[in-house]
C-alpha cells in the first residue's frame, strides 16, 4: 500500500513539473507577437526608405538619398534579427505586402522622423517591457539594437530636414556606414572603430556613399 501511495505521489509531482515546462510558443507568446509586429514594421521601413532614396535622387538630393539607402539597409538588418529570434522560438513572420506612400522629399523626411520617433519612444520600449517580463533575452537584444539605432536615424533625418529647409543640403554627410550585425548607423565623420552596440569591427561595416 505504501509503495502504491509513493508511486502515486511521484506521478503527480512528475505531471506537475511537466506542466510547468512551457515551450517557447507558450512561454514567449506575447513576445512572439511583438517580434512579428516589429518584423513587419522594419521590413516596411526598409522598403519605404529605399523608395524615399529613389525619390531624393530624382530630386538631385544625393546626400539625403544616401541617408535613406543606409537606413533602408539598417532596417532590413533589424528585420532579419527579429526573424531569427522568431525562428529560434519555432515561429515565423506573417506574410504581408509593405504599404506606404512616397511624397516630396521634405514630406518623406518628416514621415521618417515620425516613424522612428514612435518606434524608439513607444513601440520598442513597450516590446522590451514584455520581453523582460517573459524572460526573452534574445528578443531584448534584438529590440534594443533596433531601438537604439532608430534614435540615431531620427536625429539624422532631423538634420537632413533642417538642411533642406535652409537650402544647405550640401553640408550633410555624403557617406554612411551600417553595422551588418545590429544595424547601427554612422555618419562618416563619426564612424567608430568598433560598433558600440555589438562590438563588430569597423572593417565589417557596409559603406554607403
Amino acid at each position: 500500500m505504501k509503495r502504491i501511495l509513493l508511486y502515486s505521489i511521484v506521478m503527480v509531482l512528475s505531471l506537475a513539473l511537466l506542466g510547468g515546462c512551457k515551450g517557447p510558443a507558450e512561454k514567449y507568446a506575447k513576445t512572439i507577437e511583438n517580434l512579428k509586429a516589429a518584423f513587419k514594421g522594419e521590413t516596411t521601413a526598409s522598403a519605404k526608405y529605399a523608395a524615399f532614396a529613389q525619390k531624393a535622387r530624382q530630386d538631385s538630393l544625393p546626400q539625403i538619398a544616401v541617408l535613406f539607402e543606409a537606413a533602408s539597409k539598417a532596417e532590413s538588418i533589424h528585420a532579419g534579427n527579429h526573424k531569427a529570434v522568431l525562428e529560434k522560438y519555432g515561429a515565423k513572420p506573417d506574410e504581408f505586402t509593405p504599404e506606404f506612400e512616397v511624397k516630396t522629399t521634405k514630406e518623406n523626411l518628416q514621415a521618417a522622423i515620425d516613424g522612428e520617433t514612435y518606434e524608439f519612444t513607444t513601440m520598442y520600449p513597450d516590446f522590451l517591457a514584455v520581453a523582460e517580463k517573459e524572460g526573452s533575452a534574445d528578443a531584448k537584444k534584438s529590440f534594443t539594437w533596433a531601438m537604439d539605432t532608430e534614435k540615431k536615424h531620427a536625429e539624422f533625418y532631423k538634420q537632413a530636414l533642417a538642411a533642406l529647409d535652409a537650402n544647405n543640403v550640401a553640408s550633410l554627410s555624403a557617406e554612411y556606414f551600417v553595422c551588418p550585425k545590429c544595424g547601427n548607423t554612422f555618419q562618416a565623420a563619426n564612424v567608430e572603430e568598433k560598433c558600440s552596440f555589438c562590438m563588430t569591427p569597423k572593417d565589417k561595416f557596409i559603406d554607403f556613399k
